[in-house]
């Protein structure tokens, strides 16, 4: 389990609670970038979020090594306009997929949840992929009544990857 991350007690009718909301948040994030939106993703995070995707084995010793490293909300524009308007790939279509919500903290500063995600890739010429699976550990912040992530960092179990990463998770 991610450092960090432990799990501590939340009533039940709160995390219920939360739990719906975050999935609501699951549910829109994932259909801006399915929907090939990505100039629109940056407005999920706060304006000094954490953003990171790395392997488990890196995630499980500590160490904060990542194949995605954003620190901030201005980091993250700056990818989606290069990958909405200056980065050149195959064209494909993405499907985000988002289980298993579970609450581990909610306190006045924030939310700490994790979920497992899959990405699934499918290149306009080509079939349908894993492209990658993993657990988002996140940590959210409500800003003007609504959550925002503060922190989220993708941890992938899937060993190999392809090497044309450039789609946010």
């Amino acid at each position: 389990m991610m450092a960090g991350f432990e799990h501590r007690a939340v009533e039940a009718a709160a995390v219920r609670e939360l739990r719906a909301e975050i999935e609501e948040f699951h549910y829109e994030y994932c259909a801006v970038l399915d929907a090939a939106e990505v100039e629109r993703w940056p407005e999920f995070f706060t304006e000094d979020a954490v953003y990171r995707i790395t392997a488990r084995e890196n995630a499980d010793a500590g160490l904060p090594v990542g194949l995605v490293y954003a620190e901030g909300r201005a980091m993250l524009r700056d990818r989606a306009f290069a990958i909405a308007r200056t980065q050149m790939f195959a064209p494909r279509y993405m499907l985000h997929l988002v289980s298993n919500v579970r609450v581990l903290a909610a306190t006045q500063a924030g939310i700490r949840a994790v979920s497992n995600y899959i990405l699934l890739q499918t290149l306009v010429d080509g079939p349908t992929t894993i492209h990658q699976a993993g657990r988002y550990y996140d940590r959210f912040r409500r800003v003007e009544g609504r959550l925002l992530l503060a922190e989220r960092q993708c941890v992938y179990d899937t060993i190999i990857i392809a090497n044309d990463l450039v789609y946010p998770v």
